[in-house]
């Protein structure tokens, strides 16, 4: 018990240096892509993540993209900010409160017509309803924690 609370110590002091996080999109260490290989322009054209092709790949923000077809990829292409996850994937929510989690892309909000993916449901639930404010003080956390994508 006592090893539990000085790991969790350990991250927290850790994650308020920055070093939480690199300052890309961190491929997906089963999948190799960013996202777990999920096209991002999915959530905004079907409403739901759906796995990208291999055969439609584009690279941006230090991490290498798939897409379910061309035209999700060349949408992307155009405005890769508009479809990426805001905080380069971190967790929406922890980010309001100063500290980095990875972000689940089957938990995720369009908020402000930003694709936003959250650590647990209710961290959603928790943003969603105090979206304005929430959205401000996450990215006002962003850079120092490291939760931005490389340009």
């Amino acid at each position: 018990m006592c090893l539990s609370a000085v790991l969790t110590l350990l991250l927290c002091v850790l994650a308020g240096k920055g070093l939480a996080r690199p300052k890309v999109f961190v491929p997906d260490p089963i999948t190799g892509y960013a996202i777990g290989g999920h096209d991002p322009v999915s959530f905004f054209v079907d409403g739901q993540p759906r796995k990208g092709e291999r055969e439609h790949a584009y690279r941006w923000g230090g991490a290498e993209w798939i897409f379910v077809n061309e035209g999700n990829m060349a949408a992307f292409a155009r405005d890769p900010e508009a479809y990426a996850p805001m905080f380069a994937g971190c967790g929406g929510y922890a980010l309001s409160e100063g500290f980095a989690t990875a972000g689940n892309p089957f938990i995720y909000a369009v908020v402000n017509g930003r694709l936003v993916f959250f650590h647990s449901v209710v961290n959603r639930f928790l943003f969603v309803v105090n979206a304005t404010s929430l959205v401000n003080e996450a990215q006002d956390n962003a850079a120092r924690v490291g939760c931005v994508p490389l340009r």
